[in-house]
């Protein structure tokens, strides 16, 4: 009749209580007498005894120490407070005497990786000649590398970020909306796309959910967000691009001027990076144990630049480039150092990008032909969300197209949206991985993608 209880509860408050605990055996070890194991859950873990005693045989301590890593058992027992600190556990002032211990799944002997291993920081093991484990060998077992602590932390920390995001747009007055992910013209206009067999035609993956959510604001939504999958058919095998993503959407009427959207998309991030902080702090020090990396840092309202400040930072650091030339990867990196050595923050918005850069969507600067009024964020010198005022004249839009050369019948349905009286609108769209992979100063995206999708991976 007794109550599992969750191995993160087990406190020296509960000393001296019998309790019922379900876990996985991380590791045992027998001596003489005694059985130590270590017991799992998530991220937290308690050291439990099997001693021969009134509740425990020879047989008993034995069998204990022959549970293969990684079984699921059920231990009842009592909680005891430990005379020292259980190094190595997350529980280090309780260890569980057990009296009763059973099997309930058991787990292959050979594992295709040590989890020991797979947490332990890759300075630490070159140091002392113990193995780490590379990308691909977690990546091939997947499912082993996601019951590490990390990586239950950085899982956990990001469904934190998606209810954070969403609870903040909703308290905005937003409302979540759900857009088809099999459509009938590229999303953008690229040829990035995936193609797909539809019937006795073809179809596309969406690149964006964009089309949609302006089709709402024009459907007198006002303020629409959506959560969802985002596919590009990009061959980058880079470490911040993925095939398959959480697009984290937003779009917005305005009143004024589009920096109502950018203040409100900002503020967005920020209540998320303020919630991660009050909500997450033990997930953060988890990850930093085996990443360690600086606290992010943000300002309150959030830093804006304008692109030709940007461009300005950098020509002064010795970068040559154009007024009308977007920023490289390398340039981004280096501008984030300049902004956080400047303003000591690590989440900034570079505002007002050269037109000729942007998609032909975007709305043009009325106050300087060359600019747009369109935007970037970024965090840690990376980019995390584009967006822009979106163009919601038909005739100017379709002027665009032309400019860029895009066969105008391909974005016909997108046109045709504006016809019927459009509000003045923006948004833009952040890579949910991206935002985690940033947050937490990791250094590859595939490190925050459960199953990643890239060029050269299809599985698991």
């Amino acid at each position: 009749d007794r109550v599992l209880v969750r191995i993160k509860d087990l406190t020296v408050e509960k000393a001296d209580e019998e309790v019922w605990v379900r876990g996985r055996i991380h590791t045992s070890r027998a001596k003489g007498k005694q059985c130590f194991l270590v017991l799992r859950q998530q991220q937290f873990n308690i050291q439990a005894l099997v001693a021969v005693g009134q509740h425990a045989s020879k047989q008993m301590v034995k069998f204990a120490a022959n549970i293969t890593k990684e079984s699921i058992v059920d231990i009842e027992g009592v909680v005891r407070k430990a005379y020292q600190k259980v190094g190595g556990c997350t529980q280090q002032d309780v260890e569980l005497h057990v009296q009763r211990i059973y099997v309930i799944s058991s787990a292959e002997p050979r594992l295709p990786l040590q989890l020991d291993d797979a947490v332990r920081p890759e300075v630490e093991g070159e140091e002392d000649g113990r193995a780490t484990v590379n990308q691909d060998t977690r990546l091939d077992n997947r499912i082993i590398d996601l019951r590490t602590s990390t990586s239950q932390a950085i899982f956990c920390l990001q469904s934190g970020i998606c209810q954070l995001f969403r609870e903040t747009l909703i308290r905005k007055g937003f409302v979540e909306i759900q857009t088809p992910k099999i459509i009938s013209a590229a999303s953008e206009g690229g040829a990035n796309v995936f193609t797909v067999s539809y019937f006795k035609t073809s179809a596309y993956l969406a690149q964006s959910p964009q089309l949609y959510k302006q089709m709402c604001i024009c459907a007198d939504f006002e303020k629409v967000f959506c959560i969802g999958p985002v596919f590009r058919a990009e061959d980058s095998n880079t470490h911040r691009h993925l095939t398959e993503f959480v697009g984290l959407d937003i779009e917005m009427a305005f009143n004024y001027h589009y920096h109502e959207v950018v203040d409100e998309i900002a503020d967005t991030l920020v209540q998320i990076f303020k919630g991660l902080q009050e909500r997450f702090q033990t997930e953060i020090q988890t990850v930093s144990k085996q990443f360690p990396c600086e606290p992010f840092k943000f300002l309150e309202p959030t830093l804006r630049l304008e692109y030709c400040e940007g461009v300005a930072m950098l020509r002064e650091a010795g970068v040559e480039m154009g007024d009308e030339e977007d920023l490289s990867t390398p340039n981004e990196k280096l501008l984030g150092r300049l902004v956080k050595e400047k303003y000591d923050t690590d989440f900034y918005i570079l505002d007002k990008y050269p037109l000729a850069v942007r998609p032909f969507y975007t709305m043009p600067d009325p106050a300087n032909p060359k600019t747009s009024n369109s935007y970037d964020m970024f965090m840690r010198g990376e980019e995390i969300l584009s967006g822009a005022q979106r163009i919601h004249d038909p005739q100017l839009l379709t002027e665009r197209a032309k400019h860029h050369g895009i066969d105008l019948e391909k974005i016909k349905a997108y046109i045709d949206s504006f016809r019927f009286g459009a509000p003045p609108h923006a948004g833009g769209g952040i890579g949910l991985e991206r935002v985690t992979m940033l947050y937490l100063g990791l250094h590859n995206v595939r490190q925050t993608s459960m199953f990643p999708r890239d060029p050269k991976r299809l599985t698991p």
